[in-house]
């Protein structure tokens, strides 16, 4: 009575894409200074392009939303009595928190956001945004442990080699939340599969012991057949088959000789296999309770400022020395960089930090207009004017 539901569910999935059997997102733990290096490296590796294309991050997101509600699902149908891993009942006690999570980065990554955003042209994350990879890289190295200082530090690193839009500044927080969710699904993944080669075990170790309790002479024969069959030969099996065992009569020592030997040609120990299903679980529970508050830090957190102190526009724009723009409420300078960078956008010769460099007009804290580097702006929407360009643009800020 071998479980193939986790198959059969993949199967009816039409072809579930390559990332679901991907690692989860854990890679050696990096201090600040080894995170600010490495946010230095992925700037230079990165190579972006600005043209629209797919968005296939919420079809991921679709994905890995299916993958949890499965397993969710499943784990709430076992039986009471069956002991379930540490990271399931994380996720299972959670699960709410993480619906509502997939819910928020759906409603803030509508279909055509996503599209305008920087792409990369190399690299794993190839086609999709460059600041999803960025969250991909900061949650790889701090084992899904978001953090305020960290996170500033490693974007801050990141832009003295490459310099962010405010569109993927502000789109920060909607990609580490897709990043979590994809590191759940992955762990999730993994917590599936482990499952059931499990339930092989326990299936082997029943019919093992149904056999010695009928005729004990005939065990041999199970074990045979378990020898022809295609076990999976993983740490879930083996520690799970291995634990069932030792709960049985010694009789069926003659199973556990069996396995004794078949690791034996591979290199391999029960010992070894049992103390890394041990390492797993522990590594898996860490990876899924930092994600889950990392969720609820991103919740949390005030991303104004975060964006504001990370902007480069922005500190070019703060050294108007009248003192205008930091004087203008958040959505008015909001609307500043966003037309700024709307001008460095639309063919302006000026580079984007040339476009932002302010001098204040003589009166311009009466009439509210800063004079730009040869570009009007006005809080209501005057006309913006390149003269080194003989081009005229209305735009509305």
């Amino acid at each position: 009575m071998t479980s193939g539901w986790i198959r059969d569910w993949f199967a009816a999935q039409a072809r579930p894409r390559a990332g679901a059997a991907e690692p989860p997102l854990r890679a050696e733990l990096f201090s600040g200074e080894q995170l600010a290096r490495r946010a230095r490296s992925l700037a230079a590796e990165h190579q972006v392009i600005v043209r629209r294309g797919s968005n296939r991050l919420l079809e991921r997101l679709d994905d890995n939303e299916r993958v949890l509600r499965v397993f969710n699902r499943n784990t709430l149908a076992l039986d009471p009595t069956r002991r379930i891993t540490p990271a399931a009942e994380w996720l299972l006690d959670n699960f709410y928190l993480i619906e509502e999570q997939t819910q928020l980065a759906r409603r803030h990554l509508p279909r055509g956001y996503s599209r305008e955003l920087p792409r990369l042209l190399n690299g794993p994350s190839v086609g999709l945004p460059r600041v999803y990879d960025i969250g991909l890289e900061l949650i790889s190295h701090v084992d899904a442990q978001i953090d305020a200082e960290p996170l500033r530090g490693f974007i801050a690193a990141y832009q003295t080699v490459s310099s962010l839009r405010i569109g993927e500044l502000w789109a920060i927080p909607i990609m580490l939340r897709l990043g979590l969710i994809e590191n759940l699904q992955r762990i999730t993944t993994r917590l599936i599969l482990a499952r059931e080669d499990r339930t092989v075990a326990e299936h082997w170790v029943d019919r093992l012991q149904a056999m010695a309790e009928k005729d004990s002479s005939h065990l041999v024969v199970v074990v045979a057949e378990m020898a022809q069959s295609d076990l999976p030969i993983s740490s879930s099996f083996v520690a799970e088959f291995c634990q069932r065992l030792s709960r049985q009569s010694p009789v069926l020592h003659l199973a556990r000789g069996w396995l004794e030997q078949r690791l034996g040609e591979r290199g391999l120990s029960i010992e070894q296999l049992v103390q890394q299903e041990s390492q797993s679980q522990a590594s898996d529970q860490v990876s899924v309770s930092h994600s889950i508050s990392s969720l609820r830090f991103l919740s949390a957190r005030d991303w104004k400022k975060f964006v504001e102190g990370l902007s480069g526009v922005e500190a070019t724009l703060r050294t108007d020395p009248a003192g205008v723009y930091a004087a203008m409420d958040f959505s008015t300078r909001d609307r500043y960089r966003h037309a700024v960078e709307f001008m460095s956008r639309h063919g302006f010769r000026q580079t984007l930090y040339h476009i932002a460099f302010v001098r204040v007009a003589a009166g311009s804290g009466e009439s509210g207009q800063l004079s730009v580097d040869g570009v009007a702006m006005a809080g209501n929407g005057v006309p913006l004017v390149d003269d080194r360009r003989e081009h005229r643009v209305e735009f509305k800020v």
